[in-house]
């Protein structure tokens, strides 16, 4: 029998022996239960091993406690605080705002489907964490001084890893899927829960070779499909991108896009929402943008948009977004119909600030400009950023705005009329961001350019 000093002394040592002192109580226990001539010194054997067990929990509940206590009781400078945990950091990563977060805590916020940074609240480009080196040899280098030992980050990260009995759960559940329909609703039910619930899940489903193709199976075949059983399997592969390492990988999976594609355009509406954000969540990687762009996935996107459930328009307009953060992807946006739908939200005054974003983005391309003005954008323009008190808005209203005076002169006499009315883009090169003035001040400077030729002349 091991004695407790010894499974203390190595971390990784102490969880087998750990792991095999349980499997051996089971079966002593099993054969006292069951055999009725058991030998006293099984019974022994049995009790000697609960006393080690219930002696290894109270030490490591104390190190634990005496842990906590250290760290409760030194005070340590803010920069090396998480924003969410409020405690110190163990492995500072780096989210697409630029703001520093532990990794468990931030990964537990995207998992839960948050799309901004709890800080800024700004929505991220994309959901991959960059490890902090900077800050994480600060945290050591002033942890030694203090005497405080870190934890050990791979056990930390690792906390949630999935164990031998949910690894055959999970095998269990993917066979189901190709059985019964009765059977395939329960399994794909219980994906959904597990995925959502526990990270480790969804790891699985990038550890098994057939996996995602075993969960896409019953959405693959025929033409009549339950709808509550595609919300699942759909949900499913929504849980399973949000990790980061499975994002490659479920994107070039053979079906997956297609199937996305086809739950934009039929299924539940909470099917289609999660089609969508499914994609957002895949675009984060470049390679999956362009293979995303070149599935012609963008179409069923924008025809979502123009439906304009308001359930769906986020999710939507942020895979829209984050797709066109690819040159090529905004002349397909632009071919696919998206200004014109975008600008007939806009004058509704529906979903204005994702929408605008979008159409920033767009601005970058010729003929989307074009288009913009056709359809009376500058009006449109002007008229939200004299309505709205959101600085973003503002920026990106005066930006759009300058890149279709660029192109198209005209234009200009408008902006004219609304400073002898309004003065809002004089206002906003006195008040604005750093960047709208900078836009604004180049509209002044253009239009003030064109009066004195006019008057030259």
């Amino acid at each position: 029998m091991a004695k407790p000093g010894v499974l203390d002394s190595d971390p990784e040592i102490m969880v087998k022996k750990v792991l095999e002192m349980k499997k051996e109580l089971k079966k002593l226990v099993k054969s006292i239960v069951e055999d009725e001539d058991t030998s006293i010194e099984a019974i022994d054997k049995a009790k000697e091993t609960l006393c080690v067990l219930k002696d290894l929990k109270l030490r490591r509940k104390s190190q634990s406690s005496m842990s906590f206590k250290i760290n409760k009781n030194v005070t340590f400078p803010d920069e090396f605080k998480c924003p969410l945990s409020k405690e110190l950091m163990r492995d500072p990563v780096i989210v697409a705002s630029g703001q520093t977060y532990d990794r468990p805590f931030i990964q537990r916020w995207l998992n839960a489907g948050n799309r901004t940074c709890p800080q800024t609240h700004q929505v991220l480009s994309h959901t991959l964490l960059t490890p902090n080196h900077l800050i994480r040899d600060m945290i050591e280098k002033w942890s030694k001084n203090q005497g405080i030992e870190l934890c050990n980050v791979i056990s930390y990260i690792n906390g949630e890893g999935a164990k031998e009995a949910d690894q055959n759960h999970f095998l269990c559940l993917l066979e189901k899927m190709s059985s019964t329909l009765c059977d395939q609703k329960e399994a794909a039910k219980q994906l959904r829960l597990l995925t959502k619930k526990h990270p480790c899940f969804r790891v699985l489903f990038c550890d098994f070779e057939d996996a995602i193709p075993q969960l896409l199976k019953p959405i693959c075949e025929g033409n009549s499909i339950s709808l509550d059983l595609q919300e699942d399997v759909i949900t499913t592969l929504l849980n399973i991108s949000i990790h980061d390492n499975n994002k490659k990988q479920v994107a070039e999976t053979p079906m997956v896009i297609q199937l996305l594609m086809k739950s934009l355009r039929c299924g539940t509406i909470e099917t289609r929402a999660n089609a969508a954000a499914t994609l957002f969540t895949l675009s984060a990687l470049d390679s999956n943008k362009e293979l995303i762009g070149k599935s012609n996935a963008l179409k069923p996107l924008i025809d979502l948009l123009e439906e304009g459930n308001p359930l769906t328009m986020k999710d939507v307009a942020s895979a829209i977004f984050t797709l066109c953060m690819m040159h090529d992807n905004k002349a397909r946006a632009v071919k696919e119909g998206a200004v014109r739908v975008i600008m007939t939200k806009m004058k509704n005054r529906l979903h204005v600030d994702e929408l605008l974003a979008i159409l920033a983005l767009l601005s970058t391309h010729q003929k989307a400009v074009l288009e913009m003005a056709e359809l009376g954008a500058v009006p449109c323009l002007l008229s939200i950023m004299r309505e709205s008190s959101c600085e973003r808005n503002k920026e990106n209203c005066v930006a759009i705005l300058q890149t279709i005076c660029l192109y198209d002169r005209s234009k200009l006499r408008e902006i004219k009329e609304e400073e002898n009315s309004y003065r809002t883009i004089s206002e906003l090169a006195k008040n604005g961001t750093s960047r709208a003035k900078r836009k604004a001040s180049g509209i002044l400077e253009r239009l003030h350019r064109v009066v004195n030729i006019t008057h030259t002349a």
